[in-house]
């Protein structure tokens, strides 16, 4: 049995992966932890979680957790993903995988070290919508594959305007802007498709002056055989604007789709056109936590751990390093 505690938990863990726990066989969630322990002990009531913590040293060393889930913001994933491995404990890590690259290569080498797994919570590559867009380029359904395109246009929420900031704009807790938050996600599936990306070129600039991450990122980027991506972040455009567009262009057809909305997945090539449900569980997280129970359990391979997370922070860093002057703490 798999026994899970939980390192903040927080909105992300309310439906999106903290009930998927107790529904995957051989696995159930034993505790949770909080620094508010009102909260804790609420979220604790609420889930029928029988243990609830304020302090993470003490989840970490409760005898019967035997693997974390770490949920809380990056700024402090590789403080805790290191402890929760040194006290013998796989972890489950939310993306993205750690505040900068450099972190993540300190959880990795920690990992290494105590030979345990590392997984990171891109559950993209499980979700069956996406691995039909997988299957439909390995199936050639549009032939060669040539370039992927992102636009992701959101505007201003009224607490940013007030300048009551969220974390995802505090680079020393989040890493950089909503950019790590939504475009780690994007980066992390082309990962999947078409292996690491080789080669970086990025404009990061902030454009609405609410706060000092950036708000608006254009960037390409290159793979193996020459396959192209590009993609467009901006976070301060008009609400008329709003947009989540996802296409792969290959040399006899196209998808597209959306990243976050999940539209109807759409075949273009020489047959026609198609229309592919985009199909998603009720706890998000779910496929990808059933595979990490399997593979704790039994042996088996994750499609997202450290190696794969670690590669995606990369890129990220990559793409706003001159907007930061290359400082890897962002502080």
């Amino acid at each position: 049995m798999i026994n899970w505690g939980i390192i903040g938990c927080g909105k992300v863990t309310e439906q999106k992966s903290g009930p998927a726990f107790n529904k995957v066989s051989g696995s159930r969630l034993v505790a949770v932890m909080r620094r508010n322990r009102d909260l804790a002990e609420d979220y604790a009531r609420r889930h029928k979680v029988p243990r609830y913590y304020s302090d993470a040293g003490d989840l970490i060393n409760d005898k019967d957790v035997n693997a974390v889930y770490i949920a809380t913001p990056p700024g402090s994933h590789a403080e805790y993903a290191i402890k929760a491995l040194k006290a013998g404990k796989p972890v489950y890590i939310e993306k993205p995988m750690a505040a900068n690259y450099r972190e993540c290569v300190m959880i990795n080498e920690a990992a290494e070290k105590a030979g345990l797994p590392v997984y990171v919570a891109y559950y993209r590559r499980t979700l069956p919508g996406f691995l039909l867009i997988k299957n439909l380029i390995e199936a050639g359904e549009i032939g060669k594959p040539r370039f992927a395109n992102f636009q992701i246009y959101n505007y201003a929420s009224e607490d940013e305007k007030a300048g009551k900031l969220p974390w995802r704009v505090m680079p020393e807790i989040s890493g950089a802007g909503h950019f790590f938050d939504l475009g780690s996600h994007q980066l992390d599936f082309l990962d999947y498709l078409f292996g690491p990306v080789i080669k970086v070129s990025s404009m990061a600039v902030n454009q609405a002056g609410m706060y000092r991450a950036e708000d608006f990122v254009a960037a390409s980027f290159l793979f193996n055989d020459n396959i192209a991506g590009t993609g467009i972040w901006s976070f301060a455009a008009s609400r008329e604007a709003n947009r989540d567009y996802f296409e792969i262009t290959g040399d006899k057809g196209i998808i597209k789709t959306s990243t976050f909305t999940y539209e109807p997945i759409v075949l273009v090539n020489s047959s026609g056109t198609k229309e592919f449900a985009n199909e998603r569980p009720e706890n998000i997280q779910l496929y990808l936590i059933g595979q990490i129970v399997k593979a704790l359990s039994e042996g088996g391979d994750v499609v997202s751990t450290g190696a794969t997370g670690a590669r995606t922070s990369w890129v990220l860093d990559e793409v706003v390093r001159e907007y930061y002057n290359g400082t890897a703490s962002k502080q």
